[in-house]
C-alpha cells in the first residue's frame, strides 16, 4: 500500500527516501526494546513506522533512566530512531476509535506488553485481524504463550537465563555471568523483524495476513546452537569456558594481555582448528619457529590440552605490544585476532563514522546525538537514521492526513485528553 506520510515528515528527516520498505507501514505499541527494536529494524528498512503512546507520558522507556526529568531518555532515543510519534489514550472508546483507523491503514501491527495486556485493550489478534485482514500481527513475550510460564514477565536478563546464555558466559568455576550485549532483547526484536519481512512476502501470493509469535527464551536458545553441538559432543551440558571457544578443542582461544594499563588492553587471539598454517603462521611471528612439530602443540587437542603452556608462551609476547599493533601484525599474517574495543574506541572510530556504522543525529531537545547506525548495507535502499521522536510528534498530521480528521476535530481530541 502506498505511503501517505514519509517518516519523519514533520521536519526530522527532510527529503523522503524511498527504502526497501517503502510504502509499508506499522502501527507501533511496543515499548522498552525487545518490540522496539523489531519496529526501528522495519523503519531502518524504510518503512513508515507510527508508535502510538499514552497521551501525557508516553512509552515507559522514555523516562527510564533518563538523567533529565522530562527529557527523553537515551535509552529511548537509541530503540526509537527513524519512527513516529502519535498519541491515543486507549483506555477511552475515543482513543480506541484512532487506533482502529491506524489499524485499517496498517500492513503491520506490533506489541510487546505483558501478557493478556494487549486482549484487555480490547486489540488482541482476532479482533485486529477481523479490522484489517491483511495485517502483519508481530507479538514479543518472555515465554511461549502455550507452555507453563505464559503469564511471567520478562527482561534481556531473564532471557538470558532462561534461554541458556548465562550458562555458558564465565570462567569454568565461576558462577553463570549475562553476557554484555542485549540479545535477549534485541535479539528477539531482529528475529521478529526477519518474520515480518517473511510475511510481507508470503502476503503477495495469499493476500492474508498472519501472526508472528515470539518468545525471548525461544530466540536466545536459537543464538546458542553452537553450544548444543558441544553437548552432543561431550555427551553433557555445554559447559562456561570463558575465553576458551565453546566446543573446547583448540587452543589458542584466549584474550592476551597487551602493552598499557587499561581494562581493555587486550586482544584475543584464536587459531582454527582446521587450518594448521595459523599456529605455524604464529610461531613464526613470535620468534618461536623451534616449536613447529612439537608433539605438544601439533594437533588442535595437544595443544587444547597444554593451553597453559600456549597461553603463557602468547602472552609473553603480546605484553611487549599494544593491542591494535598485536591486531595489525597477526591479521596482516592471517591469522585470526580481535584487539579489545570499548564502546567509546568504537564510537570515535573514524572509519566506523565513515561507514555510518555510527551516526550523529539532530534531537529537538538534546541537540547532535552520536548513535549506531544500520549495519546492513543495500545497494538500492538508503534510508537516513534521523531522531527519535518527541512524544505526540506527529499526532495532527497523522490524524489528520492519514484518518481525515479535522482541525476542529482534532482540538477536541486535545481538550478530552484522548490525545
Amino acid at each position: 500500500m502506498p505511503n501517505d506520510l514519509a517518516p519523519g515528515s514533520s521536519g526530522q528527516a527532510g527529503v523522503a527516501q524511498r527504502g526497501a520498505l517503502h510504502g509499508v507501514r506499522v502501527v507501533d505499541l511496543t515499548q522498552f526494546e525487545a518490540g522496539t527494536s523489531l519496529t526501528q529494524t522495519l523503519a531502518w528498512l524504510g518503512a513508515e513506522v507510527i508508535k502510538v503512546e499514552e497521551p501525557t507520558k508516553g512509552e515507559q522507556g522514555r523516562g527510564a533512566s533518563t538523567d533529565k526529568k522530562g527529557v527523553d531518555s537515551h535509552y529511548f532515543m537509541l530503540l526509537n530512531a527513524n519512527k513516529r510519534s502519535v498519541t491515543a489514550n486507549l483506555k477511552t472508546e475515543k482513543g480506541r476509535a484512532l487506533l482502529r483507523g491506524l489499524i485499517e491503514k496498517a500492513d503491520v501491527f506490533a506489541e510487546n506488553f505483558a501478557p493478556g495486556v494487549i486482549e484487555r485493550l480490547g486489540f488482541g489478534y482476532d479482533v485486529v485481524r477481523e479490522i484489517n485482514p491483511r495485517i502483519i500481527y508481530a507479538q514479543v513475550k518472555g515465554f511461549g504463550q502455550d507452555g507453563p510460564y505464559k503469564s511471567f514477565l520478562a527482561f534481556d536478563m531473564i532471557a538470558q537465563a532462561t534461554g541458556g546464555a548465562m550458562s555458558i558466559t564465565g570462567e569454568p568455576d565461576g558462577r553463570p555471568i549475562k553476557p554484555g550485549l542485549t540479545i535477549g532483547d534485541t535479539g528477539t526484536g531482529l528475529h521478529g523483524a526477519i518474520g515480518v519481512l517473511a510475511a510481507l512476502y508470503q502476503r503477495q501470493f495469499t493476500g492474508e495476513g498472519q501472526r508472528i509469535q515470539l518468545a525471548m527464551q525461544e530466540c536466545v536458545i536459537n543464538y546458542g546452537r553452537i553450544s548444543y553441538a558441544a553437548q552432543a559432543l561431550w555427551g553433557k551440558a555445554a559447559p562456561r569456558m570463558g575465553n576458551q571457544s565453546i566446543m573446547g578443542t583448540n587452543s589458542p582461544s584466549e584474550t592476551y594481555k597487551c602493552k598499557g594499563d587499561g581494562p581493555n588492553d587486550y586482544c584475543y587471539i584464536y587459531t582454527s582448528r582446521a587450518n594448521p598454517q595459523h599456529w605455524e603462521r604464529l610461531l613464526k611471528i613470535m620468534g618461536r619457529e623451534d616449536l613447529i612439530g612439537d608433539a605438544r602443540f601439533d594437533s588442535p587437542q595437544e595443544r587444547f590440552k597444554n593451553r597453559h603452556l600456549v597461553d603463557e608462551m602468547i602472552a609473553q609476547w603480546t605484553i611487549h605490544h599494544d593491542k591494535m599493533e598485536v591486531m595489525q601484525r597477526l591479521g596482516e599474517q592471517g591469522i585470526p585476532a580481535g584487539a579489545i574495543m570499548d564502546t567509546m574506541e568504537l564510537s570515535n572510530d573514524p572509519e566506523l563514522n565513515r561507514r555510518e556504522i555510527f551516526v550523529t543525529v539532530k534531537h529537538p531537545v538534546r541537540g547532535d546525538f552520536k548513535m549506531p547506525g544500520w549495519p546492513v548495507k543495500m545497494s538500492n535502499s538508503q534510508v537516513p537514521i534521523t531522531a527519535a521522536p518527541l512524544l505526540g510528534a506527529d499526532t495532527d498530521e497523522v490524524y489528520g492526513k492519514l484518518l481525515g480528521l479535522s482541525k476542529d476535530e482534532l482540538a477536541a481530541l486535545h481538550e478530552e485528553k484522548i490525545i
